[in-house]
């Protein structure tokens, strides 16, 4: 059973198709174009450069969050449909857990997952990777950047910054109390390779119950309720 991997929650659209934990084709698109013009054509060329169809696809993994709320609805929306065109399950993924998943080259590593959230925040997990498998130390979540610079310097621990964020962080992070390294832009970025390993043993569901995980409200609905606090 071949797997399709989708993953969209950031500025770089990537797909991957897999068979079992191997990966078979990757592809990605980090140019800035919509990923609704982008997304559904490369998996499509994978599937099609495997002298498949998308009729041997058996599965979809994608990434539901957290991200950017417009690009996690392209990749949610094109994945149930597929799902429900094709009549196949899906695993939906965390995409800070996709990014702990650089490989063995990171094994024994500290991994400091983050996403730039915007308003001195990110969206960041922990994880430790243990023979090649990434080991959670917290929850995905939305925090300050000054939190987790406490939280980091309490830890002591050296650590690898991951994710689109992983910039941010080290130029705002006080260097001189924690140790940290951004990884190399092959593993630094969120990918649908990623994705592919994350949905490993994963227990797959309906296209009805794949829901995006925002951890925080939008920047409409903040707004919104910043007029109905103040009527």
């Amino acid at each position: 059973m071949l797997t399709l991997a989708l993953e969209s929650s950031a500025k770089a659209a990537s797909a991957a198709v897999f068979e079992g934990d191997k990966m078979l084709a990757f592809a990605i698109q980090n140019a800035g174009l919509t990923h609704s013009r982008t997304l559904l054509p490369m998996a499509e060329g994978l599937v099609k450069g495997l002298d498949k169809t998308m009729r041997d696809i058996g599965l979809v993994a994608v990434s539901r969050g957290p991200g950017s709320f417009t690009g996690l609805r392209i990749g949610l929306a094109e994945a149930k449909g597929l799902c429900w065109a094709l009549d196949i399950p899906a695993v939906g993924v965390s995409t800070l857990e996709a990014m702990a998943w650089g490989g063995p080259v990171l094994d024994g590593q500290m991994l400091c997952c983050c996403m730039d959230a915007r308003r001195g925040q990110v969206y960041n997990a922990l994880f430790t990777v243990e023979g090649g498998v990434p080991v959670r130390l917290t929850e995905d979540r939305a925090i300050s950047i000054a939190e987790l610079e406490s939280e980091l310097i309490a830890r002591q621990e050296p650590w690898i910054l991951l994710g689109d964020g992983a910039q941010l962080c080290y130029n705002t992070l006080d260097r001189g109390q924690v140790t940290v390294f951004t990884a190399p832009e092959p593993l630094r970025l969120q990918n649908a390779r990623g994705v592919g390993l994350a949905a490993l043993g994963k227990t797959p569901v309906s296209a009805h119950e794949l829901l995006p995980v925002y951890l925080r409200l939008s920047q409409a609905e903040r707004e919104r309720l910043a007029r109905m606090e103040t009527q």
